[in-house]
């Protein structure tokens, strides 16, 4: 447990700044300011920062990495708490980051090691405490399948607990953390990668065994399914760039839709209707009696293809499922792009999209 101490004499040396800037935090580059920006980079600060907004009842928004937030162009009324923490642990194949860690780098860093697990979680965006609160997951990995414990502050007992994998609650795309997100300030987060010789975890995504030409369940060398994954990100536009415009962005926006199966038959109907009876939209099991389909495939057969847009929010020329700041958005003028596409995908296959970015101030 992080060593506690006073707060008076905490929260002095924690950089603090007064109607800080937002935007430069996310990758969006949106949003207006906060009344107040505090920078932690230890545990301890973290936590005394947390303990001093509860208890004189002030609002508190916890940034990590940025990159899954939608901030609203007035900004945030309150505490701003950007986690800055430091550490990267690694011993055998049991790893622990801090939550500040910068994930992409921390995923090279085990691939150097020769330890698989993560190297299909490449490229993505923001820190590592995140990681858990979202189960990140992309080209066939999820964070949840290696996690084994996460350290967190929470909120209700006042107390650092460490939580097992079994009590996360991870989903697709969710988990405990995310569902009660006033509660817990994640610290800490452990894994459990494998020595497999310097070789992949069991490739699992088509698209990357078709790239690496291999047949999924594969291994290959962690270092070429890293390299690959970042590869095919790049092409998307899926990898941080400052100079690329289809990069500003929360990477995918909405979440691949699952459907029940009375949901999926209508759904499949409306396809057939619009599209003719031989389009077969994608469908992958996502447990019974349920159905997952692609949000990118639903947005460009509703009309929303790459590039989509004239104003300053548009969807990215290289993936439906980004939407993008092309230099001067607003927030509101992201907003208004992300409506019309879940008005128009609804209006055409009767399926709602829903935002992965967490949203402060504004919504949907």
């Amino acid at each position: 447990m992080p060593e506690r101490r006073g707060r008076s004499r905490t929260l002095e040396r924690v950089q603090e700044l007064h109607e800080a800037p937002l935007a430069p935090l996310t990758t969006f580059r949106l949003g207006g300011p906060a009344t107040r920006l505090l920078t932690a980079t230890t545990d301890a600060e973290v936590i005394d920062a947390v303990r001093e907004a509860d208890a004189t009842g002030t609002p508190l928004l916890i940034i990590g990495g940025g990159s899954n937030l939608v901030i609203g162009d007035a900004g945030f009324a309150g505490t701003a708490l950007r986690i800055a923490t430091q550490g990267f642990e690694l011993t055998g194949t049991k790893l622990e980051l801090a939550a500040g860690e910068v994930w992409t780098d921390a995923v090279e860093r085990t691939v150097e090691a020769g330890l698989a697990g993560i190297e299909c979680l490449a490229g993505i965006p923001g820190s590592a405490g995140a990681t858990p609160i979202q189960n990140v997951g992309a080209y066939g990995q999820e964070v949840s399948a290696t996690i084994t414990e996460v350290v967190a502050y929470d909120r209700t007992s006042g107390e650092t607990v460490t939580i097992p994998n079994a009590e996360c609650a991870f989903s697709y795309r969710h988990s405990r953390f995310k569902g009660e997100p006033d509660r817990y300030v994640v610290l800490r987060v452990r894994f459990e990668l494998e020595d497999a010789g310097g070789l992949s975890a069991p490739i699992k995504y088509a698209e990357t065994a078709r790239t690496l030409g291999v047949e999924a369940g594969d291994r290959v060398p962690a270092a070429t399914a890293r390299e690959t994954v970042l590869k095919l990100r790049a092409g998307k536009g899926m990898v941080l760039d400052p100079e690329d415009h289809d990069t500003w962005s929360a990477g995918s926006f909405f979440t691949n839709p699952i459907l029940t199966d009375a949901e999926f038959a209508a759904f499949h109907a409306r396809v057939a209707e619009r599209l003719g009876p031989d389009m077969k939209a994608p469908a992958f099991p996502a447990g019974e009696g349920l159905t997952k389909t692609s949000a990118a495939w639903l947005i460009d057969k509703a009309g929303f293809t790459k590039g989509y847009g004239s104003g300053p929010a548009r969807i990215s020329t290289k993936h439906t499922l980004a939407l993008t700041n092309r230099g001067e958005a607003t927030t509101e003028d992201l907003l208004t792009l992300a409506r019309e596409v879940v008005t128009g995908v609804r209006d055409a296959f009767g399926v709602t999209l829903v935002n992965e970015p967490v949203t402060v101030g504004v919504s949907l």
